[in-house]
């Protein structure tokens, strides 16, 4: 089956820094894809290309077969490929509501139906309650379901999580966990960037480990973390047994 995303080749440099280096690795449609490796691997400049942020230097991104790389944000957003970002962007002086339709008028021109999709994603996300607060009054992990209500109401095919998990308690973490599976329920399929190990490895069905810019390698979570050059490049002694 073909896949749904694919990277293909992709350098990307700034200034003297290669940030990723020939990578290549493709998603299946509704996969939960984990992508991990030590601060400074590459991970979020290579979200950053398959967003539109940024241009690859070389190679290509295509979203089922549609080539994505040097469209841009907003033709990528269009296209169906959303993100959340490590430092939550939220509007801090919009209310939850505003926030959340700004990522809706991606896909509908009216003001009442972003309104209408709106609603919907932020009952889906938990967030009914704080729907006429203003953002900046939400709490952390609040705030993080806001960065994915946000993403989610721009219909995407693709979401890209940028270490939605990071500095949330056990508890809340686990809720977190439970929204991302629901997500995958609706058919979305999921590139994840994160950190706390015993959380992802679980909830992803394959692992892309960059280090240094490059692919280390990819495989199941059984196999990456078995994996000696995993082990001595980012998750330690402690996975040596």
């Amino acid at each position: 089956m073909p896949a749904l995303l694919e990277i293909s080749h992709v350098s990307k440099r700034f200034g003297g820094v290669a940030a990723n280096v020939d990578i290549s690795f493709d998603v299946q449609q509704g996969e939960i894809l984990g992508l991990i490796g030590p601060n400074g691997a590459g991970k979020t400049s290579l979200f950053n290309s398959i967003a539109g942020e940024v241009t690859p230097d070389s190679g290509e991104i295509r979203l089922d077969g549609v080539k994505l790389s040097g469209l841009g944000p907003v033709a990528c957003a269009q296209r169906g490929v959303a993100r959340t970002f490590q430092v939550v962007r939220s509007f801090d002086s919009m209310t939850v509501l505003e926030n959340v339709m700004v990522g809706a008028f991606a896909k509908h021109a009216s003001s009442r139906a972003a309104m209408r999709a709106a609603v919907d994603v932020i009952a889906f996300c938990g967030l009914s309650p704080r729907m006429d607060r203003p953002a900046w009054s939400l709490s952390p992990p609040e705030k993080r379901r806001l960065e994915v209500a946000r993403a989610l109401a721009t219909e995407p095919r693709v979401l890209l999580l940028d270490e939605m998990l990071t500095g949330l308690t056990p508890t809340e973490a686990q809720s977190g966990v439970q929204l991302i599976r629901d997500v995958q329920a609706r058919g979305i399929t999921i590139v994840m960037v994160e950190h706390v190990m015993e959380i992802v490895l679980p909830l992803v069905g394959r692992a892309v480990v960059l280090n240094l810019g490059q692919v280390l390698t990819i495989g199941t979570p059984a196999e990456i973390v078995k994996n000696p050059d995993v082990i001595r490049a980012y998750l330690g002694d402690r996975y040596a047994a």
